[in-house]
């Protein structure tokens, strides 16, 4: 299973009943964050979360309404007696812009690692399946949206392996990836694994003009949460300007790539109520729905469900 929760919904500024864009995953007791708006640390107390559990920080941009909360997050987390490592990824320089916000918190009691991205996007695996695939999309600085997923192994078949004669030492390696050698005999791992199973994937991005980079990465996704800064289509011309979309582009792009669901967020600060605009959505995309802080859900395999 996996855990989501948007944290907040809002872009450009807080707002007394909205929180800047935050996005935190849960799996296997492996938590990750994308984005520190200012506040985060509040709405993830809100929601009741603990930061303890965040292993990974990804940045989007190195616009303050995603990363200026991060002295105030890493201080919560240093607070909480943590002792294990913290890595942060983000588009490059990252490192130097989160030393510069630390000068407000120079003295923590973990360690920090960073990795920054290049190029158009990287997938870096974490553990049990668990991965966090980064691409670039289209702002005026430079930006990534990500896909955080659960990849799946196949079932074990004993029927299979007590045919083929494979010693019972050897399943649980073989079970999990291990090629084994042994007297000129040579074990793999498919020769007693099913196919692989559909596993989870939530596929993330805000601060973006449309582009293919979003719909290839959104495809096969349990959840989509997409930037909708605008709800009026006479928006439109200052989307592009400034490089956002509006709920209506946002959904053509939920209707090319046919996640499950898709939730929109990062809101204009002078969009109060997005319920009004969700109808137009809906007659593009049907399975849309307006972001709201602490909204979540818990991803299940399919047979789990």
């Amino acid at each position: 299973m996996l855990d989501i929760c948007l944290l907040g919904c809002g872009g450009m500024m807080p707002l007394p009943k909205r929180w800047l864009t935050s996005l935190v995953t849960r799996y296997n007791g492996v938590g990750i964050m994308v984005d520190c708006g200012e506040g985060t640390q509040i709405a993830l107390r809100e929601k009741g979360w603990s930061p303890h559990p965040i292993d990974y920080l990804c940045i989007t941009h190195f616009h303050a309404d995603h990363i200026s909360g991060l002295p105030g997050m890493l201080l919560t987390m240093g607070n909480a007696d943590r002792t294990k490592p913290l890595t942060m990824i983000g588009p490059k320089g990252l490192e130097r812009v989160s030393n510069a916000l630390r000068v407000i918190a120079p003295e923590l009691p973990f360690e920090i690692r960073f990795h920054e991205l290049e190029g158009n996007g990287e997938r870096i695996e974490l553990e049990d399946g668990y991965y966090i695939e980064a691409f670039k999309v289209n702002h005026n600085v430079v930006c990534y949206g990500y896909s955080i997923g659960v990849d799946r192994k196949g079932r074990f078949d004993a029927q299979a392996a007590k045919e083929k004669g494979i010693p019972l030492k050897y399943w649980n390696r073989l079970q999990h990836g291990e090629i084994i050698e042994e007297d000129d005999v040579t074990y793999h791992p498919e020769m007693v694994m099913g196919p692989a199973r559909k596993g989870l994937k939530v596929t993330y991005c805000t601060d973006t003009r449309p582009t293919e980079s979003i719909v290839e990465n959104a495809k096969g996704a349990d959840l989509f949460i997409c930037e909708g800064m605008y709800g009026e289509n006479e928006m439109l011309p200052k989307a592009k300007a400034h490089k956002h979309m509006t709920f209506q582009e946002a959904a053509k792009i939920a209707a090319q790539a046919q996640p499950k669901e898709m939730w929109l967020t990062h809101y204009s600060p002078s969009l109060i109520r997005p319920e009004p605009y969700m109808d137009a959505v809906r007659n593009i995309f049907p399975r849309a729905y307006p972001g709201k802080d602490g909204k979540s859900i818990d991803l299940k395999f399919e047979d789990e469900e």
